[in-house]
């Protein structure tokens, strides 16, 4: 999808958007909840919010920065609710391990997927955005309402978490 330079409108092109969107609306919400079940409600509500906003963007970027600070406040607004609060751990543990094809995939050929969705939410949404993303700091800044410090901040924390919990780890054998 790229920008043309006039003004982008909700409606215009919703079906372009959920096929251009998606799959990283469902990445960043699978990385900050943990289960495939969690991060679809999160893609239906974040696509319901596109359409009940009814904006006018001015390019991509903007379109973009939009359904990342979305979803990233919906994921919060899930993780924060009581039912998910009262939900068993065991119920959790069924749920995590039902994931789509696609993650599913990632997730057995990959040490380093594994290890970042060991991280806290605030770690691998900046871990996510970053590399997943590739969204330069001030950006991510943005999208998430951190200071710019914080987001390195955390970037760093989450790098040396990553390094401690990989130490040793054979890359030749991934």
């Amino acid at each position: 999808m790229e920008a043309t330079g006039m003004s982008l409108n909700t409606r215009e092109s919703f079906n372009e958007v959920l096929a251009f969107y998606s799959d990283m609306v469902y990445r960043l919400a699978f990385s900050r909840v943990g289960n495939s079940f969690d991060a679809h409600d999160v893609l239906q509500e974040v696509f319901l919010r596109y359409i009940r906003a009814d904006k006018t963007y001015t390019d991509e970027e903007h379109r973009k920065a939009w359904l990342i600070t979305v979803t990233i406040n919906c994921t919060k607004s899930l993780l924060m609710s009581s039912w998910k609060k009262h939900i068993s751990d065991e119920e959790l543990d069924e749920n995590k391990g039902d994931y789509d094809k696609s993650i599913r995939q990632i997730e057995m050929n990959s040490t380093v997927y594994k290890a970042v969705m060991e991280l806290s939410p605030k770690y691998r949404t900046v871990i996510h955005l970053f590399y997943y993303e590739d969204m330069p700091i001030n950006k991510i800044s943005s999208v998430t309402g951190l200071s710019e410090n914080t987001v390195k901040t955390q970037l760093a924390r989450a790098r040396k978490l990553l390094k401690e919990k990989l130490e040793g780890v054979d890359f030749d054998d991934i």
